[in-house]
C-alpha cells in the first residue's frame, strides 16, 4: 500500500489551497497511469472484463468515496470501460485528498 493510500481525506473549503503544477507531478508519480488535465483534475481509465465487472468496481469506489467523503465523476462506456476523474470543485482545482483516493482506487484495481 502506497503512503497516500493511508492517508485520509480532509474537509476541503475555499481556503483550502489549490496544489501547485510542481506539487501535482510529485504526487502524480505515486499514482499508476493517472493524468492531469488542465491543472484541474487527474483521470483515469480502467477496462474490464465485461459490464458487471465494471459496474462492481464502480460500487466499491463509490464505497471508499463515501468513507472518505470525496466523490470522483465516474463515467462507464463501451460497456466495459470506466473513466475516473478527480478535482476538488470546492478550489477548482486539485488537492492532496484527490491523489489520496486515486491511490485508494489503485489499490482496489490491484
Amino acid at each position: 500500500m502506497t503512503d497516500l493510500a493511508r492517508k485520509k481525506c480532509v474537509p476541503c473549503e475555499d481556503k483550502t489551497g489549490k496544489l501547485g503544477t510542481n506539487q501535482s507531478v510529485e504526487l502524480l508519480e505515486e499514482l499508476d497511469h493517472w493524468k492531469i488535465i488542465d491543472d484541474k483534475a487527474i483521470e483515469k481509465t480502467l477496462q474490464f472484463k465485461d459490464f458487471a465487472s465494471a459496474l462492481s468496481f464502480v460500487n466499491k469506489v463509490g464505497e471508499i468515496a463515501e468513507k472518505e467523503n470525496h466523490h470522483p465523476d465516474i463515467a462507464i462506456f463501451n460497456w466495459n470501460k470506466v473513466k475516473f476523474t478527480l478535482s476538488t470543485h470546492a478550489i477548482d482545482g486539485l488537492s492532496e485528498n484527490d491523489f489520496i483516493l486515486a491511490a485508494k482506487i489503485d489499490e482496489l484495481a490491484r
